[in-house]
């Protein structure tokens, strides 16, 4: 059985989870949502980006979480070895970050215990 090798770092606001350290940011998408628990989204964005690209030969996702002003700001991507369209795969990451349908699913997976909504 192997173990959990994703990587997990805090800093303040900030949670960044990735498969590779040290971080590499070959691919790259952003977008914000609402507040809500840094691990939480991140390990469901990870998750739905994962999904999308497991057959993209050498890829390492990684997802940054930060909260600033009551928002979240994400950014996901990570690093691709060897030869692949690049453009393509942060094409792919960025529909998966403005699905309306995904985007309320991490909402309600990561709000804040006691949240109202």
């Amino acid at each position: 059985m192997s173990r959990s090798r994703w990587h997990i770092q805090r800093e303040g606001d900030a949670l960044t989870m990735s498969r590779r350290l040290p971080v590499r940011w070959d691919v790259v998408a952003e977008t914000s949502l609402p507040d809500a628990g840094l691990l939480r989204t991140a390990q469901q964005v990870r998750q739905d980006m994962w999904r999308a690209l497991q057959d993209l030969r050498g890829f390492a996702p990684t997802v940054e979480v930060r909260r600033e002003a009551g928002r979240l700001f994400v950014k996901a991507g990570g690093a691709v070895d060897g030869a692949v369209a690049k453009g393509h795969a942060q094409a792919i990451i960025a529909e998966i970050l403005d699905c309306p349908e995904r985007r309320d699913r991490w909402r309600r997976f990561a709000q804040h215990r006691g949240a109202s909504s």
